[in-house]
């Protein structure tokens, strides 16, 4: 079994809810640097005050940010991991593959989620999200409003600060200019490794075409 696996894809593309299931499924550790930064911030830590500086505007953190608690999470974990949300820039890529060669174990398999940006909007604008454990949710699916209490955790679903139209065009525009590049350096790097999923599927296809490729790999 692939045990280090990166997601990639833009907002709303449902890497959080295919790395959930896959790591259900196959017991590897679901790794989101959005978690692990919105636990800082819930701490009142000055790593978690330093994200939200950029969070709140739709931006990506920086490289060095995201770099150290993912470094971090590793020391303390292991090299088994599904990444969701990092690597997000080239650096960060880089970073990662120097981390993995110093332990001896590369990275395994890359997917990028892909979807088109009027999908992306749609469900961006129809997500409810749990500020506690990071979990997100269709209101229309799942007939959720705000404030309704998160079925994992019991806190209140809120939209969040940068699901908007300015914040995510601001997204929308560093996710093409920081994180497509990644795409091309796994390319380059890692032919072999990479697999684009269309993310517009049904949430069961699009996990069923991840475990395809998983079992034949």
């Amino acid at each position: 079994m692939k045990k280090r696996i990166v997601l990639l894809g833009p907002p709303a593309s449902g890497k959080g809810t295919q790395a959930d299931r896959l790591s259900l499924a196959y017991g590897v550790p679901h790794v989101s640097t959005g978690a692990l930064l919105r636990s800082e911030c819930e701490r009142g830590t000055s790593l978690g005050l330093e994200a939200e500086e950029w969070t709140g505007k739709g931006l990506l953190v920086p490289d060095e940010l995201a770099v150290r608690i993912i470094t971090v999470w590793m020391a303390e974990h292991g090299p088994s991991f599904l990444f969701d949300g990092f690597p997000r820039t080239v650096g960060q890529a880089i970073h990662l593959d120097e981390a993995l060669q110093s332990t001896g174990v590369p990275l395994d398999l890359i997917f990028l989620l892909e979807l088109p940006d009027a999908e992306i909007r749609r469900r961006i604008e129809d997500r409810l999200s749990c500020l506690k454990c990071g979990a997100t949710f269709a209101a229309s699916l799942h007939g959720f409003s705000d404030g309704v209490a998160c079925p994992r955790c019991g806190s209140p679903l809120v939209r969040r600060n940068d699901d908007n139209a300015l914040a995510l065009d601001r997204r929308l525009e560093v996710y093409k200019t920081q994180t497509m590049p990644v795409v091309s350096y796994y390319g380059k790097t890692a032919p072999s490794k990479l697999f684009r999923i269309d993310a517009a599927k049904g949430t069961d296809e699009v996990f069923d075409s991840i475990v395809g490729i998983l079992n034949r790999h």
